[in-house]
């Protein structure tokens, strides 16, 4: 399978551990990218939506990104994720999506194959990324054998150095703060795009 960054991804080592997703074995995130404290111009931001916190054993269902370039947004990405079990209630509660809607969506291999090409080598960031991070990697390694190594960037992390007196560091607590709107939240692409504001928000404060 061909991938487009650099011409072609290479795999990174052969799979190992004792562990199993769906049949196929995987390291200890051992691959996994470093968390970056710093304020970052060039980057994708992403968020995703899962059938459950797990990243052994539950699904990514929607994956939603942003590419930003000297901290202006070039392109984006969105897509539904097919999966082998129903939704359940709490989770169509929570998102809005249904099992009609998943299934027009992309096969796994599919919707990952495509945002690997799409967040290339840039840094990824996300509120509490690393629940992101972990998911991605799990299921690139288990659908496409493949280590996703990108450095990451927290905003929740960054929020915690330079907010310290807010309630909580959740996202809608800091669209509030910051008077961004966050209707029509916990969909991929609308979560970045709240994400995106606060954390312009955050990085004009840290100037003042």
């Amino acid at each position: 399978m061909l991938y487009n960054v650099d011409t072609k991804i290479k795999k990174r080592g052969k799979l190992c551990g004792n562990s199993f997703i769906y049949g196929k074995t995987y390291a200890n995130r051992e691959h996994k990218g470093k968390s970056l404290l710093k304020w970052v111009d060039n980057y994708v931001l992403v968020d995703i939506e899962t059938t459950g916190l797990s990243p052994r054993t539950d699904e990514i269902i929607e994956i939603g990104a942003i590419k930003v370039k000297e901290n202006k947004i070039v392109d984006t990405f969105d897509t539904l994720l097919k999966i082998d079990r129903k939704l359940s209630y709490f989770i169509t509660n929570l998102t809005g999506i249904t099992n009609e809607m998943l299934e027009e969506g992309e096969e796994q291999e599919e919707a990952l194959e495509e945002f690997v090409n799409f967040a290339g080598k840039e840094i990824i960031m996300g509120h509490n990324v690393n629940f992101d991070i972990n998911f991605i990697y799990d299921k690139c390694q288990s659908y496409l054998d493949y280590y996703l190594s990108n450095d990451f960037v927290d905003t929740m992390r960054i929020a915690k150095h330079i907010l310290p007196n807010v309630r909580n560091y959740k996202l809608g607590t800091l669209a509030d703060y910051f008077d961004v709107d966050y209707r029509n939240a916990h969909r991929g692409l609308t979560d970045v795009e709240i994400t995106y504001e606060v954390y312009n928000k955050m990085k004009e404060l840290a100037k003042k």
